[in-house]
């Protein structure tokens, strides 16, 4: 079921109010007191986590996203679970954000106020009590949707059973801040930008969102899977490429196939994304640290007593296996039941939207069975007898 909630006023972090929050979310499944779970969307995913054959109102990565994962009889199975998922604030699939109508009738643009992760956290839970759901049996989420789980771990410890942090860490590098920061001052420096003021009969800041979306699609993909896709080789000489603006030079060499590909990508998602939210998320995702206000990671994590599960995967330099080894460590360092899946991959951080066979199982059986689950693997040994209790010898130890 798609829907909006009206959640009141809402003050952000920032210290900023708005007088009526709204969420849009779906639902899917029945709830029966004890089988809710929430998924957390990545960075410009939207409500729509599932049932691409319901709904054609989204494109890219907001059309059902993981509907490989969530739907009757798959890993998140929805005979079984009460699924929910909310467009986060910031952003621009219904909830209230920039491009959302703001208290004089026109768009918010950048008077929004400022947004965080757990800004996110706290309006899901107001949602989640508008929805009569208490606790959740688990909070599942990939890339910045594992932030939004970890920080449930952290802010509502007593509300949720087990998280499932997916091709995540507790906060990012300086190299992926480098490269957001260039994608924000890409848009920014557009000059359809207009300071964030575009709505209206103008043009948008197309240029600049699809440049911003080229940087990231770079960072979703690896080395790898780069040279098996693209390679050197050339589009061809029909191949478009006047999406930007080129040198006298550029008719004597190849528009080269991953060119095409970036150029054709970018375009497609600033047709459905909006720019000004784009900064919101990115600024959201950027400043999240999970030892905000705590003294370390497992210090931030110690009040929670459920399960924790963390997959990584190999081809990920977004968040890599080594990150999520420092996640795991951190719950293990707090007594906490908890795992460190690594799946062997060579797509880069989209591998947990686009394996679900490598996916999919250890999520389900994490979901039924916490870490005992059969599907669930470890970087640790564990000793014998011990289901919880990891020896000190690493498989990330040098």
């Amino acid at each position: 079921m798609s829907d909006t909630a009206s959640l009141g006023e809402f003050e952000f972090d920032c210290g900023e109010s708005i007088s009526d929050l709204t969420l849009a979310y779906e639902t899917y499944g029945e709830f029966t007191g004890d089988n809710a779970v929430l998924v957390c969307h990545a960075l410009t995913g939207s409500q729509h986590v599932a049932g691409r054959r319901r709904r054609s109102d989204t494109a890219g990565q907001a059309a059902a996203w993981w509907d490989d994962i969530v739907g009757p009889g798959k890993a998140v199975d929805t005979n079984e679970y009460f699924v929910v998922c909310a467009n986060v604030p910031g952003s621009c699939y219904g909830s209230s954000g920039p491009p959302s109508e703001g208290p004089d009738g026109e768009p918010w643009g950048t008077r929004f106020p400022a947004v965080t992760v757990g800004d996110w956290t706290r309006a899901q839970r107001l949602l989640l009590d508008e929805l009569g759901v208490p606790n959740l049996h688990a909070v599942v989420g990939g890339s910045v949707g594992g932030m939004n789980a970890l920080d449930w771990a952290k802010r509502h410890p007593d509300h949720v059973d087990r998280v499932l942090a997916v091709a995540t860490g507790a906060r990012l590098d300086a190299q992926c801040l480098a490269i957001e920061s260039i994608a924000r001052r890409a848009i920014t420096t557009d000059p359809d930008w207009q300071g964030g003021d575009y709505y209206g009969d103008g043009p948008d800041p197309v240029q600049g969102l699809a440049l911003a979306r080229q940087l990231g699609h770079v960072m979703y993909l690896s080395k790898s899977s780069m040279a098996k896709k693209f390679g050197r080789r050339s589009a061809g000489m029909d191949a478009a490429r006047d999406a930007f603006e080129l040198d006298p030079a550029a008719g004597f060499f190849p528009y080269r196939e991953v060119e095409s590909y970036l150029d054709y990508n970018g375009e497609r998602f600033a047709e459905r994304f909006d720019a000004n939210a784009y900064l919101y998320l990115t600024r959201a995702m950027d400043s999240y640290d999970l030892a905000g206000g705590y003294e370390s990671d497992s210090e931030a994590l110690a009040a929670f007593d459920g399960e924790a599960l963390v997959v990584s995967f190999t081809g990920d330099w977004h968040f890599t296996t080594k990150q999520g080894e420092e996640l795991a460590e951190a719950f293990r360092a707090t007594g906490t039941r908890s795992a460190h899946h690594v799946v062997e991959s060579d797509h880069g951080h989209d591998a947990f939207l686009v394996e679900p066979e490598h996916v999919g199982p250890p999520l389900g059986d994490f979901l039924d069975s916490g870490v005992r689950g059969s599907a669930v693997s470890d970087t640790v040994e564990r000793d014998e007898g011990d289901d919880f209790a990891p020896v000190h010898t690493s498989l990330f130890s040098s």
